[in-house]
């Protein structure tokens, strides 16, 4: 039942990812604690470092976990040959245990800035200097404290609640809190921040946290805890709690559904997004750590790290808003791109569709691709393991689509603020929708899906109910929220992931004859485990050695 954290604050680092410039100042590594402490511009670049605990769109080669492309290749919808944070070897293999979850494991990391943020938080209110200032980044750190937590709470369960910083002389011991009191002290914390962040969203909190966003983070963690993973009872009054929290951010009128091109929505600022994490290219080290590298094909000279898998391309539907598996949709395996859910289009990248700007791709163009955009990922093809780069080749056969900025050459450069998504109006549109179907107002539910399908240009509304409409729900989840970082906690929390992730993972192989027409062979590519135990993580050995906290069920 005890916890021991043994931190060490290096004011060196303060300003590693800082996205504020502290003018006309020496370097920070000459600055002292009390100098910091004493100037308010010094201490919200101290805040601003811990905005590190935010996902982003840049891979940071195992120097802290970042939870955006990794979630996704830890379920069914995403496959990384590369085996990243063990991946392949540890997490999709079911063999995950406390002295191996390795990069993955974001226990020290969090409890890293979170003690960060308390030490922050014990300083803030004996700064002089503006007020207004001091309001803003006071609530930014109690958000990203509150997120923090979230996190941990998403993968471990309870954990041990730390809201004072430690000192050397300090008792570093303390007890996990139960799931439902990290709950109640995740809400009031960023019902604190949305009291103190800027109530509305505008040019110049772009990439900065705003109670907006407090709210949709609330939302979510409301629709967690009314879940069957920690609502095995189905109490009514957790999902009432988790439909006002999502009513709340769509009452405050200011976000709209996305109506241009559905793709732009992940790479240009809209009013759709609550809240984004920027990347500056300042920090990125070359243009090997953007997404686009990360997720481009082979023969693009991407490196296909991240790619979705069959199982995914099978989730999206037809155009008439049916799914694949209805003998009405009008589907045909050997036809497979054809007349598909326009999200699709917007999400994929897929054998023959059109990809990126002629500009920046000279060496694919001949006489089948005259203008080398078209993905070729039939045998033979550039984007074969026959191709370009063919250790880099995407073994399912796709790539994502979503979050790929055609703009710009990614061989040569990063882009200035790129963003990951922490939350759009469509996600909480979703969670309305989910919320009010377990409190029995389907109506709702499907008329918040409908507007939903009906912006991706699906014109056909739903009209199922009862369990027929649930799995509506998830499939619409699993998406229009694909690559977002949802489903690894959605299958978790509905408690479906023994069957969801006890499966094979999908590939296509598609033959090309001379003349043209191609076959598609659907296969296997990689058999999937998943126990009981993996519902949560494991707190790390080294964790429970020293300090003897219970361990998570199916780990001792």
């Amino acid at each position: 039942m005890k916890l021991r954290i043994l931190t060490g604050i290096l004011f060196t680092n303060i300003l590693l990812s800082s996205c504020s410039k502290v003018l006309d100042k020496a370097p920070l590594d000459s600055y002292t604690d009390q100098s910091v402490w004493n100037d308010l511009k010094l201490a919200e670049a101290f805040a601003n470092n811990i905005y590190n605990v935010l996902p982003t769109c840049t891979y940071d080669w195992g120097n802290s976990i970042n939870r955006s492309f990794l979630l996704s290749c830890a379920v069914d919808e995403g496959y990384n040959k590369f085996d990243y944070a063990g991946l392949r070897s540890v997490i999709t293999k079911g063999i995950l245990s406390p002295d191996n979850a390795g990069d993955f494991d974001i226990w020290a990391k969090n409890y890293n800035h979170i003690q960060n943020a308390n030490i922050f938080l014990s300083k803030i209110d004996a700064i002089p200097g503006d007020d207004a200032l001091r309001k803003r980044i006071k609530g930014e750190v109690i958000f990203l404290r509150a997120f923090a937590y979230f996190q941990l709470v998403c993968d471990y369960g309870g954990v041990p609640l730390i809201t004072k910083p430690f000192e050397l002389n300090s008792d570093f011991q303390v007890p996990r809190s139960s799931y439902e009191e990290m709950v109640k002290f995740i809400v009031s914390e960023l019902d604190m921040a949305a009291g103190l962040l800027p109530a509305a969203n505008s040019a110049s909190t772009t990439g900065r946290i705003t109670a907006p966003l407090a709210l949709a983070i609330k939302s979510r963690l409301l629709l967690y805890a009314a879940s069957p993973q920690w609502n095995p009872a189905n109490d009514q009054a957790k999902w009432t709690a988790a439909s006002a929290a999502a009513k709340a951010v769509i009452d405050l009128n200011q976000f709209s559904l996305f109506t241009g091109n559905y793709a732009d929505i992940f790479t240009t600022f809209n009013a759709e997004l609550i809240g984004v994490r920027l990347s500056n290219k300042q920090y990125n080290w070359s243009a090997f750590n953007g997404i686009e590298m990360m997720c481009y094909p082979s023969g693009f000279h991407g490196w296909a790290a991240f790619a979705p898998t069959q199982n995914l391309v099978d989730a999206f539907g037809t155009a008439n808003g049916k799914y694949i598996t209805d003998a009405a949709s009008g589907y045909d395996p050997q036809k497979p791109y054809v007349n598909r859910d326009p999200r699709f289009y917007a999400n994929i990248v897929y054998d023959g569709r059109s990809l990126g700007n002629s500009a920046y791709v000279g060496w694919r163009k001949s006489s089948t691709n005259p203008d080398g955009t078209l993905a070729e990922f039939y045998e033979g093809g550039l984007d074969s393991p026959q191709g370009l780069d063919t250790w880099n080749n995407s073994e399912t056969r796709y790539t994502f689509r979503k979050y790929m900025d055609t703009t710009y050459d990614f061989n040569v450069s990063t882009q200035n603020n790129k963003f990951w998504i922490l939350s759009r109006l469509s996600e909480i549109y979703l969670n309305y929708a989910e919320a009010e179907f377990y409190l029995g107002h389907e109506a709702t539910a499907r008329q918040y899906l409908n507007l939903i399908r009906k912006r991706a240009g699906i014109t056909v509304d739903i009209t199922e109910s009862g369990a027929d409409l649930e799995k509506r729900l998830r499939n619409e989840r699993q998406v229009e929220l694909c690559f977002e970082g949802h489903r690894y906690y959605d299958v978790r929390r509905w408690k479906i992931a023994e069957a969801t992730q006890n499966q094979p993972i999908g590939q296509v192989i598609i033959t090309r004859a001379q003349n043209g027409t191609k076959t598609y062979q659907y296969k296997d590519l990689e058999q999937r485990y998943f126990k009981a135990s993996n519902y949560l993580l494991p707190i790390p050995k080294t964790e429970i050695q020293r300090t003897g906290l219970p361990q998570n069920p199916g780990y001792n």
